[in-house]
């Protein structure tokens, strides 16, 4: 008999987490009172149970979802399991994404009729291949897959979500960074007249992003292009975003116009609005506190109580070898 043995970043998808409740972050930030007091004051979001994967298929939100269905991906048995997935609805409705305003409803009211084809993703910087790359042109024959991945905000709540996308460095691969390219930097769309909330200096526009070489290039770093196997709304961060599972959400860019392969640490959004709290690496860590709350704990989202926050998000057995030697206790 052949035993499987499942890894600890194996998700099975009764993790899944109540999709209407996922992409926010960023509003909570701006109550300084509230965030004293960090999950503990979020509400409970009860999710109703949808219809999962029938026989290894991909996550159906229902005829009633938005979004245009997406044909060719590959569902990952790993990383996936057959429970009953939360419902489309709830992944449209609470997002983080201030470029569209800093209120979680903001996104989904005001992002309606944001066009994203054509759309254009420059590459530049210590690369073999730079160059202005239509999106489906940069994508072209890379098998798209389905993955469920954990979402750890730096607020102090969380999500599971199943992702649609490419991993990063079959994209990197194709651009050849060079041996001088150490990090690699994202930059989202800067465009005030299709992103109202660029007209508040809220951040320093473009919301700037980046990573290591080795993060990038990691197995589980992903470019994401759907989300419950249709394409992701405006308010998620189409048509690219950013999913890097074992980091807090800020560090996953959305609606990417730019990937430059650089030689030094890129400065980047949060790290540049406030240095004293978010760091470049911004890896989930239970054990080292955000200056204003704790990070000991999370509340699921959909979930009454707060549950343990895992190291790296509980990806450690994967991704904890590419920080030997740093000071995981350091917010780099």
């Amino acid at each position: 008999m052949l035993l499987r043995h499942r890894r600890s970043w194996d998700l099975q998808e009764r993790d899944t987490t109540p999709e209407a409740l996922w992409a926010s972050r960023r509003s909570f930030l701006r109550g300084g009172a509230a965030l004293l007091g960090g999950a503990s004051l979020m509400p409970s979001l009860s999710a109703t149970a949808a219809t999962g994967p029938a026989g290894g298929g991909l996550a159906d939100p229902g005829p009633a979802a938005g979004g245009t269905p997406l044909a060719g991906v590959t569902p990952r048995p790993d990383l996936a399991a057959a429970d009953p997935l939360t419902p489309w609805d709830a992944v449209t409705t609470y997002n983080n994404f201030y470029e569209f305003g800093t209120a979680k409803e903001d996104p989904a009211r005001r992002a309606k009729g944001f066009v994203t084809e054509p759309w254009t993703v420059t590459v530049d910087g210590d690369v073999a291949r730079p160059g202005s790359y239509d999106l489906g042109r940069l994508l072209m024959g890379i098998g798209l897959e389905e993955r469920i991945y954990r979402m750890r905000c730096v607020e102090g709540w969380s999500m599971v979500i199943p992702w649609v996308g490419v991993p990063l460095a079959e994209v990197l691969k194709r651009v050849e960074p060079t041996a001088d390219a150490k990090y690699v930097r994202f930059e989202t769309l800067n465009d005030p007249k299709r992103m109202p909330g660029q007209a508040w200096r809220v951040l320093d526009w473009p919301y700037v992003e980046g990573l290591r070489l080795d993060e990038a290039m990691h197995p589980l770093t992903l470019l994401a292009t759907g989300v419950y196997g249709r394409s992701l709304p405006p308010q998620n961060g189409a048509p690219l975003r950013l999913v890097v599972p074992w980091k807090y959400g800020f560090k996953s860019v959305k609606s990417i116009v730019r990937i430059s392969l650089v030689r030094e640490m890129p400065r980047t959004s949060w790290a540049a609005q406030a240095p004293q709290e978010y760091g470049f690496y911004a890896n989930v860590n239970p054990q080292v506190d955000h200056p204003r709350w704790s990070q000991a704990k999370e509340r699921r989202i959909g979930d009454f109580l707060r549950r343990d926050t895992l190291m790296f998000n509980g990806y450690a057995e994967s991704v904890a070898g590419l920080y030997s030697g740093l000071d995981l206790r350091k917010w780099y």
